[in-house]
């Protein structure tokens, strides 16, 4: 097991002028990679490269509010999704106040410095989970943020045909510009940086309607379908991570994945061919140095949503109204009920009484 081997000796890294404790670093973090390239060592030192100078993944985490999903003793063993800050931390680690939708408030890592990163990563950090938003307008998001999560009897192929077939087409006939990356297992997400204007609900309604019209365009193979026993055999449009304190794996984190796969941008034409496990810690690296970022223009142009915000008055006048919120949100105005649809006698008592007028 992971973890039970002797310590070794901590080492100090020198991350753009910051230093920074590296501790037991032949600790093996992926036991299927092994001392050769699975341990705490390999773990840090990608990160390091990644975020470093002008290297990417500090562009994506600057300045957000980011959540840690830490896994000390390595990926087989106890996971910890670590929302606020240790108590103890160094002076570089900045923190952020949020507001959950509790109402609870709770100061988390502020990514500001190659150096967080990196610090986060000696605590055994594998993936880093951002929020939406910039410190210190944590209230109004400025990224929407699409979700094709494929459903059981569906894989990354069924999630990559919708990207490109009906994301892409999508995005460029309402003139907004995607940006896709894989999930690091078998899904995609595609990111839009928009205009800061708007409150989580107004982006998530916004959401709600581009999802909508990627379902209908999908000829049956993408769904909206909140409750898992509607889904079926499709691709799930997740409306949901657009909600307060929803997060997605950042572009460059790598996953809880027996080869240390990385959730990796890639242009459209990439995607065509691309293979989630070909993005690894061991390659992602070269294919930086080699083509640079993908996502690299990402802030070059923010949206409105205005067009977005029409298409949500359309569903509404053709009556669609809200989709369920996550269950760690208060009931919502407008919100549907949160009731499995198979345990939803009010729903049940209606479909007897149609069958019985049919």
């Amino acid at each position: 097991m992971a973890g039970t081997a002797r310590r070794s000796p901590a080492e100090e890294l020198d991350v753009d002028g910051i230093a920074v404790r590296l501790s037991n670093p032949d600790k093996v973090y992926f036991p299927r990679l092994g001392a050769a390239g699975g341990t705490k060592r390999h773990l840090v030192e990608y990160y390091r490269t990644v975020a470093t100078g002008d290297a990417p993944l500090l562009t994506a985490l600057r300045d957000r509010p980011t959540h840690l999903q830490r896994f000390p003793d390595g990926i087989e063993g106890e996971e910890i999704y670590q929302k606020r800050v240790p108590a103890r931390h160094p002076d570089h680690v900045g923190t952020c106040e949020v507001t959950f939708p509790s109402g609870r408030k709770a100061d988390v890592l502020h990514v500001r410095s190659a150096a967080d990163i990196v610090w986060a990563a000696n605590l055994g950090t594998v993936t880093f989970h951002p929020w939406a938003v910039r410190c210190p307008d944590v209230d109004r998001p400025d990224e929407l943020r699409i979700d094709l999560d494929p459903q059981p009897g569906t894989d990354f192929g069924d999630a990559r045909a919708i990207a490109l077939e009906v994301v892409r087409p999508l995005l460029d006939e309402l003139g907004l510009a995607g940006f896709p990356k894989t999930s690091g297992g078998r899904g995609l997400h595609v990111y839009l940086r928009i205009v800061p204007d708007w409150d989580f609900v107004g982006v998530r309604r916004a959401g709600i309607a581009l999802m909508r019209e990627i379902e209908r365009r999908s000829g049956g193979r993408a769904t909206t379908a909140w409750w898992k026993e509607e889904r079926g055999e499709r691709i799930f449009l997740d409306y949901n991570q657009n909600a307060r304190d929803k997060t997605i794996a950042s572009a460059y984190s790598v996953r809880r994945t027996p080869t240390a796969t990385v959730s990796t941008p890639l242009t459209w034409d990439e995607l065509a061919d691309a293979a989630p496990d070909d993005f690894t810690i061991a390659t992602v690296p070269d294919l930086l140095a080699r083509r640079g970022d993908p996502m690299a223009g990402l802030d070059d142009t923010a949206h409105p949503l205005d067009v977005l915000l029409e298409m949500a008055e359309r569903d509404a006048a053709a009556g669609l109204g809200d989709l369920p919120y996550p269950p760690t949100h208060p009931k919502m105005p407008g919100e549907p009920k949160r009731v499995q649809p198979s345990r939803d006698t009010d729903r049940r008592d209606t479909d007897r009484k149609d069958a019985a007028r049919g």
